[in-house]
């Protein structure tokens, strides 16, 4: 499925990716969910996150982080430019909290894996059910023009909003499957 470049798109492609994701995982069997996750015999998955996520919960909080980030940004953006509409000035609230950045935000993701390491996997699936939910209503909340010309909003950047969107959606719950699809093909060679 190629990147979707309009809202109808993005819509459809992270409803249909979120279905299918859930669909593998009411499919796991219970081997798959209580087996840990390897990778290490995998030479091409090399990427850190192959290591980091050990079991489903983790992938599913790894979501859920990321839409609060995609949520918190735009929330806090708006709220901004509210502001600024009645005092003159504006700030721009980053994409990535600080400390990280676009090439340090590896550490971030450890950092929401720590987070979580006492969150029960019943827990991580209902957090990443209502963050899914509170996306998507945030993303019918914009016009096609206001999520795809670059330069809707000057806090986006040179990007435009529905990037965003995509790559916390579609494009990561593709991510997802993938690993637990991966992850599966290790537990039939056990």
């Amino acid at each position: 499925m190629s990147r979707p470049q309009s809202k109808p798109a993005l819509l459809t492609a992270a409803a249909q990716n979120y279905e299918a994701l859930n669909a593998f995982i009411e499919s796991m069997t219970d081997k798959e969910l209580e087996t840990p996750f390897d990778f290490t015999k995998m030479k091409a998955k090399s990427e850190a996150h192959w290591a980091r996520d050990k079991n489903l919960r983790d992938v599913l909080i790894h979501l859920y982080e990321w839409h609060r980030l995609l949520i918190d940004w735009v929330k806090a953006n708006q709220k901004d430019g509210e502001q600024e509409a009645h005092s003159g000035e504006k700030q721009v609230i980053p994409f990535l909290p600080a400390p990280y950045n676009w090439r340090t935000f590896g550490a971030m993701n450890v950092e929401f894996w720590k987070k979580h390491q006492c969150t029960s996997l019943e827990e991580a699936g209902k957090m990443l059910e209502e963050s899914h939910r509170e996306v998507m209503s945030l993303a019918e909340n914009f016009t096609n023009e206001e999520l795809f010309n670059r330069g809707a909003f000057p806090w986006v950047g040179n990007n435009a909003l529905g990037s965003y969107f995509v790559s916390n959606t579609s494009s990561h719950y593709d991510w997802a499957l993938k690993k637990l699809k991966a992850h599966r093909k290790n537990c039939k060679q056990l």
